[in-house]
């Protein structure tokens, strides 16, 4: 039996925030597809590729007073003709800011990975 792919996506996202929680940026690379880009929050600085952003995760979980991000889908629709996703849903980094954010999904060899986020700061 195969997973639904948004039940599969969901998984993903879930298995991505754990990663965050631990500071474990080697969990997080294989979510990512190997040319994602990510497109910051407030200042729309463009990380582009897997392993430059799990590097950009190991300099934040280093960090002394480290963000624990979270992401939280509001809908993941998926492509009835193609093997992409939408997930769009809300982020916090909280104590410092927080808002929406865009993910596009592809499915690759039977697992989904992320191929672009796009984040917005509005509070």
């Amino acid at each position: 039996m195969t997973i639904p792919a948004e039940l599969a996506i969901r998984a993903r996202r879930a298995a991505f925030n754990r990663a965050i929680a631990e500071g474990d940026a080697a969990a997080i690379g294989p979510i990512l597809a190997r040319d994602c880009v990510m497109v910051t929050g407030s200042d729309s600085a463009v990380i582009a590729g897997r392993l430059a952003q799990v590097k950009v995760w190991k300099r934040e979980f280093a960090a002394q007073n480290r963000i624990a991000y979270v992401r939280t889908p509001d809908s993941v629709t998926v492509s009835a003709t193609e093997p992409v996703a939408m997930e769009l849903g809300q982020w916090d980094g909280a104590p410092m800011a927080s808002g929406t954010y865009a993910a596009k999904w592809r499915e690759v060899a039977g697992a989904w990975v992320i191929e672009a986020e796009v984040f917005v700061t509005l509070g």
